[in-house]
């Protein structure tokens, strides 16, 4: 066990300070301290000393060089079990520092409300990050605390060991260190970075322990800040599952400006409809799959009615995520204890994606492309109906959004049958037709999307055979020609985007 005698404090924002000077003060500690702290602790009525006063220097450059001396990071790096490191304190009067308190100075908050170059540059801290990385490295003699956020477990500490601290207790701050400067230097390197630079670095400060992971028998944890997305209302506590379903849901929904309902299971779109009024809306991408919404994940872009919620209610579902909620709605849907009900708020999402393979990490920019009647290129002899085309444009969207392989079938703004994550196209479709047709809902006149091209005509002939009347997919097959050719000679309509869309 190590006593505190002696401690600089350094600290930007001051709330939560007022509470550790007190405790310090009762277990009689040194202060030494810098510019605004200073004059912080002497206002409040408490005793320090100033760094100027141990350095004979005094702070320059506008306050950039205060801490940066040898008399100071000599107090703080010295090995007391290190003969010459205790002779040059001796030798020099440097008082040993037991405990040193930093708050650096607020560089992600600064970048959140100014695009001010020079007020950027001056919010990154040196002095500060300097401290924190000696105290830390020094941590067999000295408890760091790199951040007030931290206060309360100093003072938990001070109060359980009346001021002194164990070698475990000085590495578990010290790893907290290292924690905060590598996520502040993650932080300035992307503002600095001018895209040349290619060095894969994240750092998520918050974290969220989940029940588990994919399985119960898997670990799960999910860092990032779920409150920026959505409030959850009511239910149980949310998995890393139903997470994932949440990312496919909220995506998805975001490239509808239509009254649109979702039914989303295993990050695919089992049901999906756009219409004038939000119960039919759900009714009807109820009807594409009902079998497969039970235990779903709904979503919606507008906000749930009472009419909405008493058909919503009368399935088994998980999560439902809309914008808001009547308060009838609300109630009803609070039915079940545990049933998650979340509100979305407005969030912009990052314009990257990335996942861990082998012992790496894949890195890309995210799909953002979503086709307009402008992208269309009509390859076939055949024009698509304008209500084809809406029809089109409607499945291109679930499309993109669904596992490869990928196929989806629709019509009148509803989805009709998809196939999901197959091995091939022809499965693909197999599996969609299928599904339409195990519901009773008829295919003639529909509409097929694929997320990549045809290497042959054999998925546009079973389409054709199933009542599909228009089609739409990326091209740029060799054999674009042959699918091309099948349509003209069964007047089939189908259009090019040009932009792939797989999903792994």
């Amino acid at each position: 066990m190590k006593k505190i005698k002696t401690a600089l404090i350094s600290v930007y924002h001051k709330d939560g300070l007022l509470p550790v000077l007190e405790k310090l003060n009762r277990l009689d500690v040194t202060l030494y301290s810098t510019g605004g702290t200073y004059d912080f602790i002497t206002q409040n009525g408490f005793s320090a000393k100033t760094v100027e006063s141990l350095t004979d220097y005094p702070a320059i450059l506008g306050g950039r060089v205060k801490t940066l001396h040898p008399k100071v990071f000599g107090g703080i790096l010295a090995r007391s079990e290190n003969e010459s490191d205790q002779q040059q304190l001796q030798q020099y009067a440097i008082p040993t520092f037991d405990l040193v308190m930093v708050d650096l100075y607020p560089f992600e908050e600064t970048l959140k409300n100014t695009h001010d170059r020079n007020e950027i540059i001056e919010k990154i801290d040196i002095g500060g990050i300097a401290l924190i990385r000696a105290a830390a490295k020094n941590y067999h003699d000295v408890l760091v605390v790199p951040s007030l956020e931290m206060a309360p477990e100093l003072l938990a500490l001070l109060e359980e060991k009346n001021g002194e601290t164990s070698l475990d207790d000085r590495r578990y701050f010290a790893a907290a260190a290292f924690d905060m400067s590598s996520h502040y230097d993650t932080a300035i390197f992307h503002w600095m970075n001018p895209g040349r630079i290619h060095s894969f670095k994240k750092s998520i400060r918050n974290v969220h322990t989940l029940r588990y992971g994919e399985n119960p028998h898997q670990k799960g944890l999910f860092y990032g800040d779920m409150d920026r997305v959505f409030e959850q209302l009511h239910g149980k506590a949310i998995s890393y599952n139903n997470l994932q379903d949440l990312d496919a849901a909220i995506h998805l929904i975001d490239d509808f400006e239509e009254t649109t309902f979702a039914v989303i299971k295993h990050n695919n779109a089992c049901g999906l409809a756009c219409r004038e009024n939000l119960t039919e809306a759900w009714k009807d991408a109820l009807a594409g799959d009902p079998v497969s919404a039970f235990g779903g994940v709904l979503v919606t872009n507008r906000p749930v009615d009472t009419e909405t919620a008493a058909e919503i209610n009368k399935i088994f579902f998980e999560i439902i995520l809309a914008p808001g909620y009547s308060p009838g709605a609300l109630e009803l849907l609070q039915s079940k204890k545990n049933r998650i009900i979340l509100r979305q708020k407005s969030h912009a999402f990052p314009g990257e994606q990335f996942r861990s393979v082998l012992n790496g990490v894949l890195w890309q920019d995210a799909d953002r492309v979503t086709e307009t009647e402008a992208d269309l290129e009509v390859k076939t002899e055949t024009a698509p109906t304008p209500l084809e085309i809406e029809d089109l444009l409607f499945a291109n969207k679930i499309v993109k959004h669904t596992k490869s392989n990928a196929i989806v079938l629709a019509k009148n703004k509803q989805l009709l049958g998809s196939g999901t994550g197959q091995t091939s196209r022809v499965d693909a479709l197999r599996h969609a037709i299928e599904k339409a047709n195990s519901f009773n809902l008829s295919l003639k006149g529909a509409v097929m999307a694929s997320d990549a091209f045809f290497p042959f005509a054999d998925s546009v002939e079973i389409a054709h055979k199933a009542g599909i009347t228009a089609v739409i997919q990326p091209g740029g097959s060799i054999r674009d020609k042959d699918s091309i050719a099948y349509c003209n000679q069964h007047q089939v309509s189908m259009v090019f985007t040009g932009v792939r869309h797989f999903k792994h």
